[in-house]
């Protein structure tokens, strides 16, 4: 089951913009408490301090338990024996001020990246009229957060695909993630993301968790401003996919190539691969997120994340509400990771080699 209740979505994540983009999939008033998490327009950057980060990250020492007599002895073990704490001076725990969690282990090495600095103030150089918070929030029980910045409002291209370009920042306290600054676009029709330009790279700066870190602030700044380039990059992007035209043959041949079904595989492995493209087949001709650019380049990259985004399997067993909670932070943890962006890279690549 996720690690994120349908309580922790609706009071440790923020959403804004619902005017635009609508409720979160998660969406339960009656688990809100006192403050609604959704937001009509952006989200303001003292709300994501206050109910997000209103705490610090603090380093603890580490002690690891070792046998000892009676001389040496710091405590008893369970079954009577004498046993003593010895701290590891090149091992730290870091753990919230406000609570007895670990969250992560590490050398000495490592260095806190604070929320509130890293996602918060290095971002709000670019907040102003025309950028705004637009989601913000907390996973793995704080271990992991994330702050987006995009356009209040969503761009239309001529070929009827409207989407949103955002900025997202995110880091993590569990060792899980570097902090990094990366461009995304959310495509308003599916609430998919995808990457800001489609097959190139450069989009994405990190920053690792290392005692030069601060050299990396100019780096951070150039992340920053490529927000600004976002829009007018997907939207070529988009020109240049939709133009491409795709068979049914070569539709078939990009299933045959990334949903492959080996002649040594298990019974299962084929029937899985067999429902996987009998559903990717489905979204491409029918389905209102995909099928109005089927027969384009587009439409295929579409299909393939759109079944990422809301058909793949693999949850946990549940009723839908806990598949939908698995579902939404798996989605939100690709996103972070970059995982999404490789699925949308690795359908480009294969189309290229088909279509050309």
């Amino acid at each position: 089951m996720s690690q994120e209740t349908a309580q922790w979505l609706n009071t440790q994540t923020l959403i804004g913009n619902t005017d635009q983009r609508g409720q979160a999939w998660h969406y339960r008033a009656d688990q809100q408490g006192d403050e609604s998490n959704h937001y009509p327009g952006a989200i303001p950057v003292d709300d994501v301090l206050r109910r997000l980060f209103a705490w610090q990250a603090v380093e603890r020492r580490v002690a690891v338990e070792f046998p000892a007599d009676f001389d040496t002895m710091t405590h008893i073990g369970d079954n009577g024996e004498p046993l003593r704490w010895v701290n590891q001076v090149d091992r730290k725990a870091v753990a919230p001020d406000d609570a007895e969690l670990v969250m992560g282990m590490f050398k000495d090495g490592y260095k806190l990246h604070q929320y509130p600095e890293w996602l918060v103030k290095n971002v709000a150089t670019i907040l102003g009229d025309t950028l705004s918070i637009s989601s913000a929030g907390l996973l793995k029980n704080r271990a992991v957060a994330w702050v987006e910045v995009s356009v209040p409002e969503s761009i239309k291209t001529p070929e009827g695909v409207e989407f949103r370009p955002n900025l997202l920042a995110c880091t993590s306290f569990d060792g899980s993630l570097s902090t990094t600054y990366k461009r995304t676009v959310q495509l308003t029709v599916c609430d998919n993301t995808m990457a800001a330009a489609l097959g190139e790279r450069g989009q994405t700066v990190k920053v690792k968790h290392s005692r030069h870190s601060l050299t990396r602030i100019s780096d951070v700044r150039e992340a920053l401003a490529m927000v600004h380039e976002t829009a007018e990059a997907f939207a070529k992007d988009v020109t240049r996919l939709v133009a491409q035209p795709v068979s049914s043959l070569e539709f078939r041949q990009v299933l045959e190539a990334l949903v492959p079904i080996e002649d040594d595989a298990s019974k299962r492995a084929k029937s899985m691969a067999m429902d996987k493209r009998q559903v990717l087949g489905r979204l491409y001709q029918w389905d209102p997120r995909v099928a109005p650019w089927k027969g384009t380049a587009f439409g295929v990259i579409q299909a393939f994340n759109t079944w990422t985004h809301h058909e793949q399997g693999g949850l946990p067993a549940g009723s839908a509400t806990s598949k939908l909670r698995a579902r939404g932070e798996r989605n939100a943890m690709r996103a972070i990771t970059g995982e999404t962006e490789r699925n949308d890279a690795e359908v480009l690549k294969v189309l290229a080699d088909i279509v050309g």
